[in-house]
């Protein structure tokens, strides 16, 4: 074969490479191999991208070219990347997508913070970058300020979520029934109390929806409601209980908040019984309903945890731990869940516990949960008790369930059709057609506690330049948007479940890694119980004095001195040892899995080679 030829042959297959790279690209073929399928699109993201009336646009301002950024950073771009083309290719020409590189001092850096792309920095003195995405419908313009791979696992979730929004026109109507001043009050002059302002969870709520309430008394639910919160329910009438079992029923998501014994209204009796007042029913429960939907809840009792115990103000300052007050902390929380994913810190109060009653195909998703020390406690018996009392009376069993997310077909609590009053009961007229189980999956948000939503126990007022501002003590506001924000997603977004990470764990090492640690720290923790007997005998030795008060250097304490010496050399030497063991363990490893990725594309090649060149003979 001529030089020429061979020339010719290397090009065309260098070219012919080129192009199958492009065609890969291109082509709507793909296959996702990963564990989890996080480049696959679920089902509920292929019918919020199937009901887009008018295109939309994804503009993804990520900083690429900027010196600063972590590799890691531009691995997760690549991800988010990736996921943006799986919604551009889905759509069928309905969504477009923008890559943008926001370099500083350009009119797309200037682009991006108009549209609400944060800057941030990773560390104090370095330039900004940019990180999110903003979806463009007509003049409608929602974006996702900051991407983070802390949300990696939600990130479908999140994307769904901002094409589902950007497309919402109105605030979606909120149905809103408590017995608690959420909304304010107006004071009775009569018994000199005085009005309050609304609770900060109304403003919450208020950015998002516009908030419709209902009175304890109605019959039936408002027109056109999107989701319905109830919360610490009192008197509610039988024909509100069902609407509300219907709504649910329909496939309308409820938020749900009740309370064994809710402090609030513990607090309210005191100032009642001062006045000559009738005390207040401190429970709220809802028994029909519960009971037809197949939800366990005892309102007889509380959940206490010596674990989870919140530290408050006592007498002469010092603090006291209640035990029926929980502190949750982020090991608490569901980390799968929208909710919960990202919360920090809780507090609840003397809140009940939650599950499903045998035999219900109910799907029970807990979000919310205490740790294995807690106990329940008689909610009567707790009126007067002190907090050590409490704390006393604890028998650990388990986990505790105080809040979860319940869905599934619910079947009605009102298997005769809605109750009917004085007037309707003397009627032959045929009762109205009703739901008796759901007629599509329904969702329901159930907490057994109420007072978090209060002011008094999530924030404190402070005055900032004149103005008035919330300084929050925990994440219960954040809870409770979060939690209406997720209801109030469509059915598409409520079925997207979260997924794993693109960043596969090295098990392996982590393994080696574990075991090592184990051993070190049980030899860690024998040294420390052998020096902490041998400082007890060096003490007990220094407190043999003179008559003058000096130590007296006896050959018991030398020979102490000398074997602590021994010993914390050796012990020093088997720790190193343990290093130097873990250590090598893990190089060997490295250098295997470099060699094996390095070989595996030349040896197996050689082998084609040699295979084919057997068969051509």
């Amino acid at each position: 074969m001529k030089t020429g030829q061979k020339t010719l042959y290397v090009a065309l297959l260098f070219v012919a490479l080129v192009l199958l790279n492009y065609l890969a690209y291109h082509l709507p073929l793909r296959a996702d191999v990963t564990k989890d399928r996080i480049y696959t699109l679920s089902a509920g993201s292929k019918n919020i991208l199937a009901k887009i009336e008018e295109p939309i646009t994804l503009d993804f301002y990520f900083s690429r070219t900027s010196d600063t950024l972590p590799i890691e950073f531009k691995d997760y771009a690549d991800r988010v990347e990736e996921m943006l083309r799986q919604y551009v290719r889905a759509s069928h020409g309905k969504v477009t997508l923008h890559v943008i590189d926001p370099e500083p001092d350009t009119p797309e850096e200037e682009q991006a913070t108009k549209n609400g792309i944060d800057p941030q920095r990773i560390r104090a003195g370095a330039d900004p970058y940019y990180f999110g995405v903003v979806a463009t419908q007509a003049d409608k313009v929602n974006a996702i300020g900051s991407l983070t791979s802390d949300r990696e696992q939600f990130l479908e979730y999140d994307l769904s979520e901002l094409i589902y929004k950007v497309q919402q026109i109105d605030k979606k109507k909120l149905g809103l029934i408590t017995s608690l001043p959420l909304q304010g009050s107006q004071g009775n002059p009569m018994m000199q109390q005085q009005g309050t302002d609304p609770q900060y969870v109304i403003n919450e709520w208020s950015d998002t929806f516009d908030i419709v309430p209902v009175d304890a008394a109605a019959t039936e639910l408002p027109a056109n409601l999107d989701v319905l919160a109830v919360v610490q329910p009192e008197n509610l009438s039988p024909r509100l209980q069902f609407a509300i079992d219907q709504f649910l029923l329909a496939g309308k998501p409820v938020f749900m908040a009740v309370d064994p014994s809710s402090v609030w209204f513990k607090q309210q009796g005191g100032q009642e019984a001062m006045m000559g007042g009738p005390q207040p029913n401190v429970t709220s429960d809802l028994p029909t309903l519960f009971r037809g939907w197949g939800v366990a809840f005892d309102p007889q009792k509380i959940v206490a945890d010596n674990e989870m115990a919140l530290a408050a103000g006592g007498e002469n300052g010092a603090e006291t731990r209640h035990a029926d007050w929980l502190t949750f902390t982020p090991e608490d929380f569901n980390p799968s869940a929208p909710p919960t994913a990202q919360l920090n810190s809780m507090w609840m109060f003397d809140s009940g516990s939650l599950s499903l009653k045998p035999g219900t195909d109910l799907a029970f998703t807990p979000l919310v949960q205490t740790t294995a020390e807690a106990g329940e406690l008689d909610a009567a018996a707790l009126q007067f008790a002190q907090p050590d009392d409490i704390a006393r009376k604890i028998v650990p069993s388990g986990k505790k369930t105080v809040a979860a997310l319940i869905a599934g077909h619910f079947h009605t609590a009102f298997p005769a059709g809605s109750p009917k009053d004085e007037a309707d009961k003397s009627s032959a007229k045929a009762p109205a057609p009703f739901l008796k189980a759901s007629s599509k999956p329904s969702t329901l948000l159930l907490v057994a506690d109420s007072d978090w939503l209060l002011d008094a126990f999530s924030i404190r007022k402070i005055n900032v330049l004149g103005t008035a501002a919330a300084e929050p003590y925990n994440d219960n506001l954040s809870f409770a948007a979060n939690s209406l924000d997720f209801l109030a997603g469509s059915e598409d977004l409520i079925s997207i479940r979260t997924k794993g990470s693109a960043m596969r764990p090295f098990d392996v090492v982590r393994k080696m890694q574990s075991t090592a640690n184990d051993k070190y720290e049980r030899q860690l923790g024998a040294l420390e119980t052998q020096l902490n007997d041998l400082q007890t005998k060096l003490s007990a030795l220094q407190n043999q004095k003179t008559e003058g008060n000096r130590l007296v250097a006896t050959p018991e304490i030398a020979k102490a001195i000398s074997d602590y010496q021994a010993q914390q050399a050796s012990l020093r030497s088997q720790r190193r040892s343990i290093r130097l063991e873990l250590r090598r363990g893990i190089d060997q490893l490295e250098y295997r899995l470099i060699a094996f990725n390095i070989l595996f594309s030349p040896i197996l090649l050689c082998a084609f080679g040699v295979w084919y060149q057997r068969r051509r003979k």
